[in-house]
């Protein structure tokens, strides 16, 4: 047993089913106060935030991260309660393991080793932490970000600690993410029997040809950071149920993941253009989740990939592959933002697990990063 093992079961059993925070914050808060952090209850709507601050000086470094949880899934799946953390093969089971309770463990265990070596360390060490990643996101990161903005506190440099490994702890490192700009189209036609079709308008008809268009569109190639734009149809829905009436209306929603290489209205204005193209009666509702970030090579990343060569004696490999994180809300304000945590095999699975050696591991390089960065 270690200490981040301990504070990860501990935290993996409170039910923090998003937007919940079970105590899980408290817990955090409770350890960190006993190191000398100063402690802010943030909460928004009813979202529970914190941010928690050990300094008053620049560089301002902080971890970031969620403690809330996506559901389990019919808990009969589960090898054992998804709740209950238990220890099977060397792997750590439950929900939130590796997503991200076992982040959130080693940042906390390696902020308690590095100030008891450390106790006069430079800059500031900080934590923002939400119960509002999983969901809608509205009131989480987001919130406290505006919140530090108004009052013209600004993070230098930003470790989320979502779970980017592949293999092997700290193979992989997100230094970006995509943007993700989302939207509801619903094409208008004119509902009739299928046995009179020149009485009526077939909007799934009338929307084939162009969803061949946009479906084969190349929006860009993306560059030497980004992999090329993605566009997916993730539903579509028309009809009354009933196999003899031609639908009135087309629900589609679809998502681009995009790269540096094209803008949010580069992107709507060029969809549009091909909607309009083919003659579509429509309405169209966008909403953008996040605008694409990079962190080039600089302080942090360079902090990061020695302290991963130092702990684990390999290299790791800087990505802007996957899904969005709350580092969209971070890198707006300059902060130079990295993920870094466990591996994501199993993440929003059955049987969620973290190798119980890995979090050992990603507790020192969190503490490596932190003597990189902040060492006396």
């Amino acid at each position: 047993m270690s200490d981040t093992l301990d504070l990860a079961k501990d935290l993996i059993s409170r039910r923090s089913v998003t937007p919940e925070d079970a105590a899980c914050q408290a817990l955090m808060c409770e350890r960190l106060a006993a190191i000398g952090f100063r402690i802010e209850d943030l909460k928004f709507g009813d979202v529970h935030n914190f941010w928690a601050r050990r300094g008053t000086e620049k560089p301002l470094f902080a971890f970031a991260g969620h403690t809330d949880v996506v559901p389990t899934g019919p808990e009969a799946n589960w090898q054992s309660p998804p709740f209950t953390p238990s220890i099977k093969d060397g792997k750590l089971y439950g929900r939130g393991a590796a997503d991200m309770k076992g982040s959130l463990a080693a940042m906390v265990t390696a902020c308690e080793r590095f100030v008891a070596h450390h106790p006069d360390h430079k800059g500031s060490i900080a934590f923002l932490i939400t119960s509002d990643e999983e969901g809608p996101a509205h009131d989480g990161t987001v919130k406290v970000v505006e919140h530090l903005e108004a009052r013209g506190e600004k993070m230098d440099m930003c470790l989320v600690g979502e779970p980017t490994s592949n293999s092997q702890v700290g193979d992989v490192i997100k230094n970006g993410r995509r943007g993700s700009l989302g939207c509801v189209l619903t094409v208008h036609g004119q509902q009739g029997h299928v046995a009179y079709p020149h009485l009526a308008d077939n909007p799934v008809h009338r929307f084939a040809p162009a969803m061949a268009e946009l479906t084969s569109e190349v929006w860009d190639n993306g560059n030497e950071f980004f992999p090329k734009t993605t566009f997916q149809i993730s539903n579509i829905h028309a009809g009354t149920g009933a196999t003899n009436v031609i639908p009135g209306d087309l629900e589609v929603t679809f998502n681009f993941r995009f790269s540096t290489e094209v803008t949010e209205q580069q992107l709507r204005k060029r969809t549009e253009a091909i909607l309009n193209k083919h003659n579509l009666n429509y309405s169209i509702n966008w909403a953008l989740s996040g605008q694409p970030f990079l962190t080039a090579k600089g302080q942090l990343v360079e902090a990061m990939t020695a302290a991963i060569k130092s702990v684990c004696g390999y290299e790791t490999e800087l990505s802007t592959s996957g899904g969005t994180s709350d580092g969209r809300f971070i890198a707006p304000t300059g902060a130079q933002v990295v993920e870094l945590g466990p591996l994501n095999a199993t993440i929003h699975k059955v049987n969620e697990c973290v190798g119980v050696e890995e979090l050992d591991q990603l507790s020192e390089i969190y503490e490596q990063i932190l003597i990189n960065l902040l060492n006396d």
